[in-house]
């Protein structure tokens, strides 16, 4: 019996050392590999882009891919954007700023620096998906800190564009009940969402209207269903008239977010959903400026997903807080 016990404490122990050997070694992997950067700390205010307007909800934003691959002083390249950097920073912040600006309104808003791969790890599917790893994680501690020190209870608006739309899309997927039964609406804006997520994830349930809540808002615009990036979108709606079948809207705006509006002549636009291929079809586009470097594709307005709606997407946030608050 004495010795069956001892066998047991050693068992044990050998369990405990072996578990903390691995600990160790992954910690001192991570330290190792200069690639990858120092991880946020989200308690620090410095890792976030805050807006406190005494709203009533919040908009939690996740920004979009604002940085390439760079190398350090001593040879080594980078894939993940480091959040400490103020030359990395500094374009995230632009996005940041300009998004707030844009759909703001009289929501607080809520965007976190995160270690996002950069614009040459969405050259394959298969990169994309091994680097959007870390991001990933980056984000869903943000989440979880911004739910337990930032949102007292509000109701709030979970908004991604391009990568960080399939961050938000994950964050979703992952979402308790409590968490999601004060969530307004998901605007997964310029990435896909596959049927089978939807048949899988409660929480992932496609908008039919312009005001209804719990739900979640998605969209890719092109020209014609040729010029798409990403696989076929089982969700979609209609950004301008919030629609889900053909019913065309028109949309008179400026084209391009690059040039003063002053300096620019308005677009006359026409906006369908294309049922078959769940892709916003845009016709009358004629700015030059936005095919997106090294993964871009003329006739796909993935650059301008927010800023040709700004209008509609500002406006349509307002009133689904005010029917989540009714």
């Amino acid at each position: 019996m004495i010795m069956n016990k001892m066998i047991i404490k050693k068992s044990i122990l050998w369990l405990f050392m072996t578990v903390w050997v691995l600990i160790l070694a992954g910690c001192n992997n991570e330290a190792s590999d200069k690639s990858i950067p120092k991880s946020p700390d989200y308690t620090d205010t410095l890792q976030w882009y805050h807006t406190d307007r005494g709203g009533v909800a919040d908009i939690f934003y996740i920004i979009s891919t604002e940085t390439g691959d760079y190398t350090l002083t001593d040879g080594t390249e980078c894939h993940h954007a480091n959040t400490y950097d103020d030359a990395i920073r500094r374009p995230m912040l632009g996005e940041m700023k300009g998004v707030d600006a844009l759909l703001g309104g009289n929501l607080n808003f809520y965007s976190p620096y995160y270690r996002q791969c950069t614009l040459q790890s969405f050259v394959s599917d298969s990169l994309a998906a091994t680097r959007l790893t870390l991001p990933t994680d980056d984000v869903r501690l943000a989440f979880k800190y911004y739910l337990s020190h930032e949102n007292a209870d509000r109701p709030f608006i979970l908004a991604g564009f391009s990568q960080g739309a399939m961050i938000a899309l994950q964050l979703l997927r992952e979402m308790d009940d409590v968490t999601y039964s004060r969530m307004v609406a998901a605007y997964i804006i310029g990435a896909s969402i596959s049927q089978e997520i939807i048949d899988e994830c409660p929480h992932v349930i496609p908008a039919t209207g312009p005001d209804d809540t719990g739900v979640t808002i998605c969209y890719n615009s092109v020209r014609e269903p040729s010029c798409t990036m990403w696989t076929s979108s089982a969700a979609c709606i209609n950004p301008v008239n919030w629609h889900t079948d053909a019913t065309p809207a028109l949309l008179i705006t400026e084209p391009s977010p690059l040039v003063p509006l002053e300096e620019q002549q308005k677009d006359t636009l026409t906006i369908t959903m294309d049922p078959v291929s769940n892709l916003i079809l845009v016709d009358g586009f004629t700015a030059t400026d936005y095919i997106l470097p090294l993964i871009g594709k003329e006739g796909n307005y993935h650059s301008r997903e927010i800023w040709l709606y700004r209008e509609q997407l500002k406006e349509n946030m307002a009133e689904r807080v005010e029917r989540f608050r009714e």
